[in-house]
């Protein structure tokens, strides 16, 4: 069996809902990440690329007909490249690359493009379609930008519970504090900032042309759990959970190059990183905040190591009271978890996310030299992915 090796990321900066990628088409932006990381091992001839795999969460507007193989095209590949998109919700662009690391283990293909785009902002409304024309009464325009939509009836009213209500029967399981989540958040906010003005993310977030957007438009430095604090609730009048302590709507996209030991030559830079482990569960869909903490347990049981020999950590924050939850459960200091900033500052454009926090994962291996992190992700509808990388580099 093969290994696995990443050896290149990059992403878009995350635009906010509304904000300055809400202009741009998310096929646009998927070709923006693939020229992105492409140009970072310019000796690549992309011809050589044995598949693309893609994620998307929505694929309802703009993203429709495997906005994966649009992108291919739209960023000047050779048309016999070709590319699939994946939909596991919040974890589809981690998915992408569980599933080109497969291919490249089993041998199937030597360089896997993967990533992921979102465009949240330009998710459209949708009509249920009838079963016969002209219906004689009201249809409802359903927004397909974040969370349940067109419910099947027969599915448990327990299960399909906003996202936000969800993470409040989290919260009130393992009693975690509404002053927990906003230190916590404040800290996302202050780490994010500083790890740009360092300079961290200058080589992984490549510019959109024509917009004027640095960095990642929903960072607020100088964020405090005090300020925090003055926020309402913003899924019941007594909740803890508010638009500070959670994810944002965002714009954006990422990619990640795979490729095996062999397609060193060919890719014309060494690898960062090895995929050392892989690991999916799933849960009952209202716990999905919850449902990393055993991904990342199978994760670690099959790289063969433990919590004791992980040294940094990218979960990603759709909510700070599942990631609180996620982290004591794990038992590790949460210094190692997320120290470059995360999802409530960075933001979670759906598909775009879990190439995010793979790319920021193997840079901050490679720039500490420490061996072996964990990426993981919670997924709505009650499911979680993590990989284990382990630093080559």
């Amino acid at each position: 069996m093969n290994s696995a090796y990443l050896y290149a990321a990059a992403r878009t900066p995350f635009g906010r809902f509304g904000g300055a990628l809400a202009e741009v088409r998310p096929d646009d932006l998927a070709a923006i990440a693939i020229k992105g990381v492409l140009g970072k091992t310019p000796g690549l001839d992309p011809s050589v690329i044995g598949d693309v795999v893609w994620g998307c969460a929505n694929q309802a507007g703009e993203d429709n007909r495997n906005v994966g193989r649009m992108a291919v095209l739209l960023a000047g590949l050779p048309v016999e490249v070709p590319a699939t998109t994946v939909n596991r919700l919040c974890g589809s662009s981690l998915d992408a690359a569980i599933i080109g690391s497969r291919a490249i283990e089993t041998g199937d293909a030597d360089v896997v493009l993967t990533g992921g785009v979102e465009s949240m902002t330009r998710a459209p409304w949708v009509l249920p379609k009838p079963s016969r024309a002209f219906p004689a009464g009201n249809v409802t325009a359903v927004s397909t930008t974040l969370g349940w939509r067109l419910v099947n009836e027969n599915m448990p009213k327990e299960w399909t519970v906003s996202l936000g209500e969800a993470n409040e029967l989290l919260g009130e399981k393992f009693g975690i504090s509404r002053e927990r989540q906003d230190e916590f958040a404040a800290r996302s906010h202050n780490l994010a900032d500083a790890a740009w003005t360092a300079g961290f993310y200058d080589e992984l977030v490549v510019p959109v042309p024509s917009v004027d957007l640095v960095r990642d438009e929903g960072i607020r430095p100088g964020s405090s759990a005090q300020k925090l604090a003055g926020l309402k609730p913003s899924f019941r009048p007594t909740g803890t959970i508010t638009a500070g302590n959670a994810s944002p709507l965002n714009d954006g996209a990422s990619a990640v190059l795979l490729g095996s030991a062999n397609a060193e030559k060919a890719i014309g830079s060494a690898p960062v990183a090895r995929i050392a482990g892989r690991g999916v569960s799933a849960v009952e869909p209202p716990m999905f905040g919850y449902a990393p903490v055993e991904a990342a347990e199978r994760a670690l049981k099959r790289a063969g190591i433990t919590w004791a020999e992980v040294a940094a950590v990218e979960l990603n924050e759709a909510f700070a009271v599942q990631s609180i939850a996620c982290v004591d459960a794990w038992g590790i200091d949460p210094a190692i978890v997320n120290a470059k900033g995360g999802a409530i500052a960075i933001g979670h454009p759906l598909g775009a996310s879990g190439g995010r926090i793979l790319g920021t994962l193997a840079a901050r291996l490679r720039d500490s030299g420490e061996r072996y992190g964990v990426a993981a992700i919670c997924i709505g509808v009650g499911q979680a992915l993590a990989v284990v990388l382990e630093n080559v580099s």
